[in-house]
């Protein structure tokens, strides 16, 4: 009996199982490490490595694109079929800080399998997330016969994720004309758990900023001055007070213009997933859920703006008291953004608001930092049905649907290529991103190989 084409994929995919992870425990093995300046020459040796390697799996432009960090690496593999649609995949090829000291039970730099898992940094952030592509694409010829994807598959794989992605959105400003595409696929993100595959349909914005009271041109007296002049370090907790309502909704006005609202039908999706509200309470360390009323805990984390105080300060921190009128203090916020909500627009309601509540005799400034636009694609889009279908075919079983309520550079994509963003993730919360024994589950990683290997004929019938 002939091989289906599902069966022909995993076929391949198990007769090279082998040769990919060797190939994947040698990128593992370079420390290429954004954050710290001493490993800047690993970082370039990683880009090296994964172009040298997507030009042997067949790609035929294979580049390292200079920024004034580190580098990123871009590939393309054109189709034959004329009227093909263009896929960008996007990932990182930098990871987070490690050493043995911060609790690695092996050297985090020298990956090891044990119990059907690999352990090492950047095992699933994100160097095992971006080279399942490589076995996907050859999977997918081999099953089809095709000689080319059956789309023009490109690749930028960038190499600062982990310190922010500073350069990024300018890189791809830049090489905008090169970056055309119908589609981004995010290889940069996770499942729900072990058992329960699903695919993300958004992540939300961030907008942060620094707000700074001055009153006195110096600490003075409380006694002497105490009830006659306005106090810094009050104003701002009075600032904090008003920020929310007593229904947990952010008080400034025109924080909630242009908002998405959840459907249905996606309030539907989110209650479908195995959400036990203890465990995760136990997860955050906290007591009690909270948040806007009138929607759930995971419709807060995902789907809802938030304002949250990141840090508050003034006066006198030390032991006992000192009885004084501080000359100043300030507040850290942070805003996460959700679709239809414009990061200037928010900015600019932030800043009106404050001058309403600052009171006479004190001085503030504003200071915000870049902003990261929100990024969601309905769930009747025709790209994000066919990632949902490759996994399906993967998994073999029905894809439910998640966001993030985390921000990351896959906004500028969708921003500056105007284009839909998609994101493709095997990964799992206990893979254990940026902490000690990093791992990824074998079994997961080789069905994001057999998830890659479908999704490009998926994508060629959907964006037609």
């Amino acid at each position: 009996m002939s091989e289906t084409p599902d069966s022909a994929v995993r076929t391949y995919t198990e007769q090279h199982r082998a040769a990919f992870l060797d190939d994947l425990a040698d990128w593992l093995c370079i420390p290429s490490v954004s954050a710290q300046p001493v490993h800047d020459g690993d970082v370039r040796r990683s880009a090296e490595w994964l172009s040298a390697k997507l030009e042997e799996t067949g790609f035929p432009v294979t580049e390292i694109w200079e920024t004034p960090g580190a580098p990123a690496v871009f590939a393309e593999w054109p189709s034959d079929d004329p009227d093909a649609p263009t896929v960008l995949v996007y990932g990182h090829h930098d990871v987070q800080p490690a050493a043995r000291e911060d609790g690695w039970d092996t050297d985090p730099f020298e990956p090891v399998i044990r119990d059907g898992r690999m352990y090492g940094r950047g095992a699933a952030d994100d160097k095992g997330q971006v080279f399942f592509h490589t076995l996907g694409v050859r999977a997918h010829l081999a099953a089809t016969g095709r000689t080319t994807p059956a789309v023009n598959l490109k690749l930028l794989i960038e190499g600062e994720e982990e310190s922010g992605s500073p350069n990024f959105r300018a890189l791809v400003e830049e090489r905008a004309a090169r970056l055309t595409t119908d589609a981004v696929i995010v290889s940069d993100t996770g499942m729900w758990d072990e058992t329960t595959p699903t695919v993300c349909t958004g992540m939300r914005g961030l907008a942060e900023c620094e707000i700074e009271l001055y009153g006195p041109e110096q600490d003075i007296h409380s006694g002497s001055f105490g009830g006659a002049v306005p106090n810094p370090a009050s104003a701002v907790a009075r600032l904090v007070a008003a920020l929310h309502d007593a229904d947990g909704r952010v008080a400034v006005p025109g924080f909630y213009d242009g908002v998405t609202e959840l459907t249905d039908t996606e309030r539907a999706l989110f209650a479908e997933l195995p959400f036990d509200e203890a465990t995760w309470l136990r997860t955050a360390k906290s007591r009690a859920a909270s948040g806007e009323a009138g929607y759930s805990t995971l419709e807060r984390i995902w789907a809802r703006p938030t304002a949250e105080v990141n840090g508050i300060g003034g006066g006198y921190q030390g032991a006992g008291s000192k009885t004084i009128i501080p000359a100043s203090a300030l507040v850290k916020i942070s805003f996460r953004l959700v679709a239809g909500q414009d990061p200037d627009h928010i900015q600019r309601a932030v800043r009106t608001w404050v001058e309403t509540q600052v009171p006479a005799g004190v001085r503030h400034r504003i200071t915000f930092a870049p902003a990261t636009r929100p990024c969601l694609t309905p769930l009747d889009h025709p790209a994000l049905q066919a990632v949902a279908r490759a996994m399906g075919r993967a998994f073999g079983q029905k894809i439910l649907f998640t966001r993030e309520g985390g921000s990351g550079p896959a906004a500028d994509l969708q921003d500056v290529l105007g284009t839909p963003v998609l994101f493709l993730g095997i990964s799992v919360p206990s893979d254990g991103w940026h902490a000690p024994n990093e791992k990824v589950e074998l079994g997961l990683l080789f069905k994001g190989v057999e998830t890659a290997a479908h999704l490009w004929g998926e994508l060629a019938a959907a964006l037609r």
